[in-house]
């Protein structure tokens, strides 16, 4: 009987634990503005004004999904859009995103090529604190695209500590479609194994630890290259990228990520066997 008690006693306990969560994120849920999808206010932040330049941006085309409210601010999913040709002479050429209220307000940056085929990246990244997050994307024919989105947290991330201690840097993965077709878009899903420190948090004795970064992931197709991912302090540790390929013929895909400071790099092959 007394066991059963006991039990009673720690599910209540976690049942509670649970219920104010969500109840937490509920109250966040109903004080929460409707998320800002046509990147207005851009030009108060200077990062992102300093992104979009002299250019006149166009609002409302370039889409950023994550969600509107998130209880870990440290993987927080972000996905990337835009309906736009991706030819030879017009094309998506980056998409930078920004954190304004994040300690560094630049979060990572996407540089893509016409052999993508499609524009759309997701990533997951760090979010301190509640904030509009903006996107800036710009054509090879001049085109800027802005756009943002809201989010609410309820613990920040950027200085949260990790569950896991991940010193290792390796162990990637690389997911391709299983029957690519010849020029047309197939997803493509990588995830490496990185702390990505980021200098701002402290460790266990107090002292800060110290910054520990990945700089970029090359994609490079038969020696062309596909996509070049950028990443700073606020992309998510273990590093996950989503995004497409478009290969005419078969070859080997080569993926290649580089550490900021040692210079250090892993890479991972893939054969695509177009049909």
């Amino acid at each position: 009987m007394s066991t059963r008690r006991g039990s009673g006693r720690l599910w209540r306990t976690v049942s509670m634990r649970k219920l104010q969560s969500l109840l937490a994120l509920s109250l966040l849920a109903l004080l929460a503005p409707a998320a800002l999808a046509d990147g207005s206010g851009w030009e108060r932040h200077a990062a992102v004004a300093e992104a979009v330049g002299e250019a006149t941006p166009q609002l409302g085309q370039l889409r950023m999904q994550m969600p509107s409210v998130s209880e870990d601010g440290s993987a927080v999913p972000l996905e990337l859009s835009i309906d736009h040709p991706m030819s030879a002479d017009e094309y998506i050429e980056s998409i930078r995103v920004f954190a304004t209220k994040n300690p560094n307000a630049e979060v990572v940056d996407f540089f893509l090529t016409p052999q993508m085929g499609r524009p759309e990246v997701s990533t997951r990244v760090r979010v301190n604190e509640s904030q509009t997050l903006y996107a800036v994307a710009h054509s090879s024919t001049g085109e800027v695209y802005v756009a943002s989105a809201d989010i609410r947290i309820t613990v920040g991330g950027c200085l949260m500590a990790s569950d896991d201690d991940i010193a290792e840097f390796g162990q990637p993965r690389v997911a391709i479609p299983r029957s690519p077709s010849a020029g047309e878009p197939g997803e493509v899903r990588t995830l490496v194994t990185h702390p990505m420190e980021t200098g701002l948090r402290e460790g266990p004795d107090g002292e800060i630890l110290p910054r520990r970064l990945l700089d970029t992931l090359v994609v490079e197709y038969e020696g062309d290259t596909v996509l070049t991912v950028r990443m700073h302090t606020a992309v998510s540790e273990n590093p996950y990228m989503r995004f497409f390929m478009a290969p005419e013929e078969s070859g080997q895909a080569v993926f290649r990520w580089t550490e900021e400071d040692s210079g250090d790099t892993v890479e991972e092959q893939a054969t695509f066997n177009l049909s």
